[in-house]
């Protein structure tokens, strides 16, 4: 018999926050949907600043070298000729793209003959370039500082610095969430990504530009994932899905203004400035902590006690709970926390290091990591087959925007029947599919069908994308899911660079990418079966339960299979628990020290939410004598 793999993980007391916390404080009341409200409002502005990038880097669909006058004889006069004939007697024609992008003639400075027969030199543009209108902007970063031809490698290299700024930020940001706490990463990434973007729009050079936009990057993701990690905590399980949904609504939201917002800006540093606006307006949560509360969730799985009292208190009174005339009332439940935590219980803060004493909550960050780097690295074999089709730079835009809002309503409608890793299985299977169709088969079908194919393989590996993210928040643990779902969405930013890598080359290896991605897509069907089930289930906080998932059968059993036990069984008797008979005796009391009663008892009395630990112990010494 295989011996069985022991593994030690560090754990704190804790309690059982989703059944003994969560319902005495409200549930999912209406201050923690107000909370939650709040906080899809940070999805929005991140997501404006990144899909800026788009716009910033966009290459103009026309541009050529501006006519340098040095390079033509003395006798050549402009004014002979028409705008259209002195282009064509300056720049090259090159067959199927029109005039040069970036060479000019010089001619011989005594010619006086300037048919094509006369003998001319071609070289680089020297006075820089004429660009043609830029996709909803007349500036942007690429005809700013000349971004093309031989200085075309800073554009994906630009893509590249950004994405490894979001990298970074990730993975720095997403453990600072475990240490600080939400509300405090949030702030500090709002802070410092705000001031950086209003820098952003004093740029005076490329590499500046670079610089600030990695730097950016870096508190843009610590926004984006302390947001996403306190919604969630403050949600019960049944809305766990339609909030982290309606977020990725407020992206496509985002997406669908910014063409609109570009075309009003339309240069570059104005259009940073409006994307940096709503950061400023987030500013506000400083002043504000009511909007964006620190999770009580974090702060009973770190043992921080003091601050998780306030934190209980602050929710049950802006939810509206009254705590006096229930049966079953919460005044114990601080006590509760005392007695499970103890006095002495020192706060303990973990980090992504954990994860080497963990066998399954590793497991889980690989796998959905995988998932990810697939789904947002396949979009673009999906995107580019979608610039064949169309070369309009707003039809391949929208159209992505539109799959994206119809992978959401897809995972609407469908996760919460199915469940999150029935889904997640049945959207690698068909970008898989898909990957692999129009990599065999795109020279032998028509082109409506590669525009099918595009379209159904970029919704389903949205939907890989957005699932992978959902399903890593809601299987890793507490005390370091920020950290975990850092390396998960850092590899979700992998795989959006790996299309900055392919241009850098020129699309030199594009099938090379597309290939490594479907096989990788079809691989991902192998490890999603590993995967637990988190549809409806509580939240893990802590590593021992991260540890405890298992994966569901993947059949079900057969509703004919006998499965009486072999013995009959005698339920247990219900033993003594001093604790149900506590809570008894102080509803008890409650009710004989009511002023409308005849008579009442001289007892002292009871604070309106929750007793503290002298008052538990009081009352059971009360209960030893009332058994006595």
């Amino acid at each position: 018999m295989a011996r069985e793999r022991t593994i030690t993980v560090n754990t704190l007391p804790s309690m059982d926050y989703e059944t003994r916390i969560f319902p005495h404080i409200g549930g999912y009341g209406r201050y923690n949907r107000l909370v939650v409200l709040f906080s899809w409002f940070p999805n929005f502005a991140v997501m404006l600043n990144l899909f800026c990038d788009v716009f910033f880097t966009h290459i103009p669909e026309s541009y050529h070298c501006k006519p340098d006058p040095q390079l033509l004889p003395s006798t050549f006069l402009p004014s002979n000729f028409s705008r259209q004939g002195y282009l064509n007697l300056t720049i090259p024609w090159v067959n199927g793209s029109g005039l040069s992008h970036c060479e000019l003639f010089k001619y011989q400075s005594n010619t006086s003959d300037f048919s094509e027969k006369v003998h001319r030199e071609r070289v680089s543009c020297t006075v820089g370039w004429e660009y043609a209108h830029v996709a909803g902007l007349q500036s942007n970063f690429v005809t700013e500082w000349n971004l093309v031809c031989s200085d075309y490698w800073k554009i994906p290299l630009q893509h590249i610095c950004f994405m490894t700024g979001w990298i970074l930020g990730y993975i720095l940001l997403g453990t600072l969430c475990d240490w600080l706490g939400r509300r405090r990463c949030f702030l500090l990434s709002i802070s410092l990504s705000s001031l950086l973007g209003v820098v952003v729009c004093l740029s005076s050079s490329a590499v500046v530009f670079l610089m600030l936009r990695l730097s950016q990057g870096i508190m843009l993701a610590g926004v984006f994932v302390s947001s996403y990690i306190a919604r969630l905590e403050l949600c019960d399980p049944p809305n766990r899905l339609m909030v982290a949904m309606i977020s990725s609504f407020f992206s496509v939201i985002a997406e669908l203004l910014l063409p609109g917002i570009a075309v009003l800006c339309r240069d570059w540093p104005v259009l940073q400035a409006v994307a940096t606006l709503p950061q400023l307006l987030l500013l506000s949560y400083w002043c504000c902590v009511s909007v964006f509360p620190e999770s009580p969730r974090w702060l009973m799985a770190t043992a921080q006690i003091p601050q998780l009292k306030r934190s209980l208190r602050e929710f049950s009174t802006r939810n509206g709970v009254c705590l006096r005339d229930e049966i079953y009332p919460g005044e114990t439940l601080l006590s509760e926390i005392d007695i499970a935590f103890g006095e002495d219980c020192q706060p303990r803060y973990f980090s992504i290091l954990e994860l080497r004493q963990t066998r399954v909550i590793w497991k889980n960050c690989l796998i959905l990591s995988f998932t990810l780097f697939i789904g947002t690295g396949v979009q673009y074999c999906f995107t580019r087959n979608l610039h064949s089709y169309s070369s309009n730079f707003y039809f391949s835009y929208f159209l992505r925007v539109m799959t994206g809002a119809l992978a959401c309503v897809f995972i609407c409608l469908s996760v919460n029947h199915f469940g999150r890793r029935g889904m997640l299985l049945l959207s690698a299977i068909i970008t898989g599919l898909s990957s692999l169709l129009l990599l065999a088969l795109t020279q032998y079908l028509r082109g409506g069908l590669v525009l099918v194919l595009s379209v159904v393989g970029l919704l389903f590996s949205q939907a890989l994308a957005m699932l992978s993210v959902l399903f890593a928040c809601e299987v890793m643990p507490t005390v370091v899911r920020g950290g975990c779902l850092g390396l998960v969405l850092a590899a979700g930013c992998v795989g959006m660079a790996a299309s900055s890598l392919m241009e850098l080359q020129n699309n030199g290896g594009y099938f090379l990418h597309h290939v490594i991605f479907a096989s990788f897509a079809v691989l991902s069907v192998l490890s999603i079966m590993l995967l637990p089930e988190s549809k409806r289930k509580p939240l893990p906080d802590s590593l021992k339960e991260g540890e405890s998932q298992r994966r569901p059968p993947l059949l079900l059993p057969r509703p004919d299979r006998d499965d009486l036990p072999l013995l009959s069984t005698r339920p247990p008797l219900s033993e003594y628990n001093p604790d149900n008979y506590s809570r008894l005796v102080s509803a008890t009391r409650k009710m004989l020290t009511k002023e409308s009663l005849p008579y009442r008892i001289a007892v002292p009395m009871h604070a309106p939410l929750l007793s503290d630990s002298e008052t538990q112990r009081q009352e059971n010494g009360t209960l030893k004598e009332v058994m006595s």
